[in-house]
């Protein structure tokens, strides 16, 4: 038992074959811990980070991270979005999130990346192939922070937002940081992972990410949805207490 924790605890956890998860499923079945996006009790959720590992961050079952089983309970219990019928642009979609999303009936879903299998079409963000006003949902989680260009790919982001629709956008934020910290000459694996905390972010978002979407034209909104959440289920959940969820809105002019 020791053995696999040690080897399922580190980095490249999230990229192992979903073949496996039946087995972890029963492997850490128990009560301790529960995971909202499959529903199912676990004796314990495993370790996750890059360079620095967070305890109780991955859940063996579906996999997900603190903040995909906090943006699913907002969905579920906040929202009702799942159950209305959208046009929906799903930006780099999360293995956790595709095949719940794919099988919406309600949603008229479409899947956008450069390079992963899971998209429909593949393209760049700064770039993005569609006419304006074509969304009512446009999702798009950890992605910016890996894009040079961030302010052209939320310009297109809005751009193609229907007037009355909403993103969600989220990106790691670095509490501590007024401003956000990128340095365009730092380009080696080494240097950004020094600098950035991981090898292919190319800057830490800081208090001013909200401002950067205001200065795009979106109406933000920073949801602490953890505040509606009793404290004993944040932990049995394995959430973040105060993690954010940025909720955008084009604004009508």
């Amino acid at each position: 038992m020791k053995i696999i924790l040690k080897i399922f605890s580190r980095n490249f956890l999230i990229r192992i074959s979903y073949y496996l998860l039946p087995i972890l499923k029963i492997l850490y079945s128990g009560n301790k811990f529960i995971d909202p996006i499959d529903g199912r009790g676990y004796s314990k959720f495993l370790s996750y980070g890059y360079g620095k590992l967070r305890k109780n961050a991955l859940s063996p079952g579906t996999l997900s991270l603190e903040r995909h089983r906090l943006l699913w309970l907002y969905l579920n219990k906040s929202t009702n979005l799942l159950n209305s019928k959208l046009k929906v642009l799903h930006i780099a979609p999360e293995q956790i999130f595709y095949k719940k999303f794919k099988n919406n009936l309600n949603w008229d879903y479409t899947t956008f990346d450069l390079k992963s299998p899971l998209a429909d079409i593949k393209g760049d963000i700064t770039n993005l192939s569609f006419k304006n006003n074509t969304f009512d949902l446009i999702i798009c989680n950890h992605v910016l922070e890996h894009i040079a260009d961030d302010r052209s790919a939320m310009s297109e982001i809005y751009r193609v937002l229907k007037k009355d629709g909403m993103g969600i956008l989220q990106v790691p934020i670095d509490d501590n940081l007024d401003k956000t910290y990128e340095d365009s000459t730092l380009v080696s694996n080494k240097d950004r992972t020094k600098h950035f905390g991981q090898y292919d972010h190319v800057r830490v978002y800081g208090r001013d990410y909200k401002d950067r979407l205001e200065n795009i034209g979106f109406i933000v909104n920073f949801i602490n949805y953890t505040d509606e959440i009793e404290n004993n289920l944040i932990s049995k959940y394995g959430l973040i207490k105060g993690e954010l969820i940025p909720i955008v809105k084009k604004s009508i002019t």
